[in-house]
């Protein structure tokens, strides 16, 4: 089947678009191996506007049932390659699909960035984390790390303080890099403790679990912080592997190039949300499901065969 547009990500900017492809009577299909996006891993939410309070995962739901309600098709897979055809665009997914569009929109989002240092590899799920959301929990009367200075390190400490017996909020600089609210909050927080100036070196552990940390300055004299588990929240890198085959022009970070109305330089693809490079180092989810608006808009109007 010949789609007329194919979302790549179900993220908030890819749920958005699929949102006004709706209503503009675009046949689209959605494509991503993820509901939600790393949106889904947020514990908590305060900035989005209609909700006082809520999770990533329950905002990710919420507009997963909004989409479909307006007769979105969702392909819960992930994507091998993505080629031109004629003058289509070719998808693989890894159920081993072969779709085609007339245009995309690339709404990927970022993959977790990692220390890259001895011992993550070898004990993730072990003590090491990505996503306080997921196993927080596993680390209740625990003692815990989180590495990072941004909101998600932050509200990660947060909500691991409701679980852990202590939580470590390790960044390598100072002051912290999140927005003031939650900073606040987290010096109010007697669980957390704050270390700052500091680089984890290494993750050790007995083989099985991850029984503590090497620091660069070390921790009140010792070589080793003890501690169960390290969650790791420095930021993300653009997933843009799938889209250098199709020649799109990427900026220096490797995020793709943008006009305002999300074009690529490439005829008949759009991008949106954290992998474009159009609100610079201010990626949040509002600004990913506005983006999403706008590229859905174009892409309308592109195949209307405007310009």
């Amino acid at each position: 089947m010949l789609y007329d547009l194919i979302i790549i990500g179900t993220g908030p900017a890819g749920l958005t678009a699929s949102i006004y492809a709706s209503r503009y009577k675009v046949n689209h299909l959605l494509v991503g191996s993820a509901l939600g996006g790393t949106m889904s891993w947020a514990p908590l939410i305060e900035n989005y506007p209609g909700f006082k309070q809520t999770s990533g995962v329950e905002l990710g739901q919420k507009m997963t049932e909004q989409a479909k309600s307006l007769g979105a098709e969702i392909k819960n897979t992930g994507i091998i390659s993505l080629s031109k055809k004629d003058q289509n665009f070719q998808i693989e997914t890894e159920n081993n699909e072969i779709l085609e569009a007339k245009s995309l929109l690339i709404a990927t989002g970022t993959q977790r960035q990692k220390l890259n240092i001895p011992g993550e590899v070898q004990y993730l799920g072990k003590g090491v984390s990505y996503c306080s959301t997921c196993d927080g929990a596993f680390f209740k009367d625990k003692i815990v790390a989180v590495v990072g200075g941004s909101n998600a390190a932050v509200t990660s400490a947060a909500h691991l303080a409701a679980f852990a017996q202590k939580v470590y909020l390790i960044y390598r600089k100072k002051p912290l890099r999140a927005e003031p609210v939650w900073i606040e909050k987290i010096q109010k927080e007697p669980k957390v403790e704050i270390i700052y100036e500091t680089n984890v070196l290494e993750i050790v552990g007995d083989g099985n679990l991850v029984t503590s940390l090497k620091l660069d300055k070390g921790y009140q004299d010792k070589e080793l912080l003890s501690l169960n588990g390290i969650f790791i929240e420095i930021g993300g890198i653009p997933g843009t592997d799938l889209v250098k085959n199709l020649g799109v022009e990427l900026d220096e970070k490797h995020f793709i190039k943008v006009s305002q109305q999300m074009k690529t330089n490439i005829s008949g693809v759009f991008a949106a949300g954290d992998v474009a490079n159009s609100s610079g180092e201010f990626r949040q989810i509002i600004t990913a499901a506005a983006e999403g608006a706008v590229a859905a808009y174009n892409a309308y109007q592109y195949l209307k065969g405007g310009v």
